[in-house]
């Protein structure tokens, strides 16, 4: 069995994917607000 050493590891594509989903998170959750005024402003 090899030999793992605790923080070796490179974990910037993992960071990049986590950035950019909470990024998409966000964004989807401004604009459901956004979309949820607009619904309630002029869908009556």
């Amino acid at each position: 069995m090899a030999e793992h050493k605790h923080g070796t590891m490179d974990i910037t594509v993992q960071e990049q994917t986590y950035t950019g989903f909470m990024t998409f998170v966000t964004r989807f959750c401004i604009a459901m607000v956004f979309f949820a005024l607009f619904l309630a402003i002029f869908a009556t």
